[in-house]
C-alpha cells in the first residue's frame, strides 16, 4: 500500500484525481459545517445573483444554491459508493463462479449478463426505477444492477487467465478444495483489475444518479441533488443562469476527478502497461 500511494502521488494525473475525489468526499462529510444556510429553507430573495449574502445566489424558491450544492454532494457520494459496492460484490461473485467453474454455470451467468448488456445503462436504470418507484433506495438498487455485468465480465476474464496457470493446476491436482483455490490463489490475482474497475465505475454511478434525478426518478424534491437542481434550473435558466451553472460544474468536476483517479490507478496496477513503458 505504501508503494501504491507513493506511485499515485508521483503521478500528476493521480494527484489531480485524488485531490478532486477528496474534495468531493470531504464536502459530503462536512456538509453541515460548510453549508452557509439550510438547503431546504425558502427566503424572500428569489433568484438573487451570487453575492455576499448568498455565495452562489438563490434559486426560484429563494433557496441557497451553494448550500444545496454542498448537500447534493452527499447524495452523489452515497449513491456512488453504495451502488458501486452492490455492483462490485455481485459482479465479483458471479465472475469468480463463471470463470472458475465454466460449463453450464458459465453459460447461464454470461447469457444473463448479455441480456443486461443489451440495454444502455441509462435505459436499464430507468426501467428498473420505473418498476420499483422513484426513491433513493430504488435508485441505488437500479444503478447497482446496471453495474453488475461490467464487473462480472472483468472478473471472469481475469479468472480464466489465472486458472490456466500451472500453479493453479498443481494446487488442484493435490486435492485442495475449490473454495480454498478460489479465495487463496485466484481472488488475490484478480483484485488489481477489479479495483481499477471499481474506481472507474464510481463516476458512472454518479452520472446515472444525476441523470435519474434530472428526469425526476431519483431523489425527490425538495431534497437537494445535483441532477434535480439542474432540472429545476431549466425554468429560470435565462433569468438565473447560476442555478444551472453550479450543479453542472459540480457534476463535471466530480466525474472528471473519479476518472482521473481511475486512470492513474489503472496505470499503476496494470502490469501490462508497466511492461510497455
Amino acid at each position: 500500500m505504501k508503494r501504491f500511494f507513493a506511485a499515485l502521488l508521483r503521478d500528476k494525473t493521480g494527484r489531480l484525481g485524488l485531490a478532486g475525489v477528496l474534495a468531493v468526499v470531504l464536502t459530503a462529510l462536512l456538509a453541515p459545517l460548510i453549508a452557509t444556510h439550510d438547503p431546504l429553507a425558502m427566503t424572500e430573495s428569489l433568484r438573487q445573483a451570487p453575492g455576499r449574502g448568498f455565495l452562489l445566489g438563490t434559486d426560484e424558491f429563494g433557496r441557497d444554491v451553494f448550500s444545496r450544492l454542498v448537500y447534493g454532494a452527499r447524495v452523489s457520494v452515497y449513491v456512488g459508493l453504495v451502488a458501486t459496492g452492490i455492483g462490485a460484490l455481485c459482479g465479483l461473485a458471479l465472475g469468480l463462479a463463471a470463470g472458475y467453474y465454466g460449463g453450464a454455470v458459465d453459460n447461464a451467468i454470461m447469457r444473463l449478463m448479455d441480456v443486461l448488456f443489451a440495454f444502455p445503462s441509462i435505459l436499464l436504470a430507468l426501467a428498473i426505477v420505473a418498476v420499483l418507484g422513484p426513491d433513493l433506495g430504488n435508485t441505488i438498487v437500479a444503478i447497482g444492477i446496471v453495474r453488475i455485468p461490467v464487473f462480472t465480465r472483468t472478473v471472469r476474464a481475469e479468472v480464466l487467465s489465472v486458472k490456466s496457470q500451472e500453479y493453479i493446476a498443481s494446487v488442484r491436482s493435490v486435492g485442495v478444495r475449490d473454495s480454498r483455490v478460489l479465495f487463496r490463489h485466484v481472488l488475490p490475482n484478480v483484485m488489481a483489475p477489479f479495483i481499477v474497475q471499481t474506481t472507474l465505475s464510481l463516476s458512472s454511478a454518479i452520472l446515472v444518479e444525476a441523470s435519474l434525478s434530472f428526469l425526476g426518478l431519483g431523489i425527490q424534491p425538495p431534497n437537494p441533488s445535483w441532477g434535480s437542481m439542474l432540472s429545476e434550473s431549466r425554468r429560470v435558466m435565462e433569468l438565473a443562469p447560476w442555478t444551472a451553472i453550479a450543479p453542472t460544474v459540480a457534476i463535471v468536476l466530480a466525474i472528471l476527478s473519479f476518472n482521473l483517479l481511475g486512470d492513474a490507478v489503472r496505470d499503476i496496477l496494470d502490469p501490462k502497461l508497466k511492461s510497455v513503458e
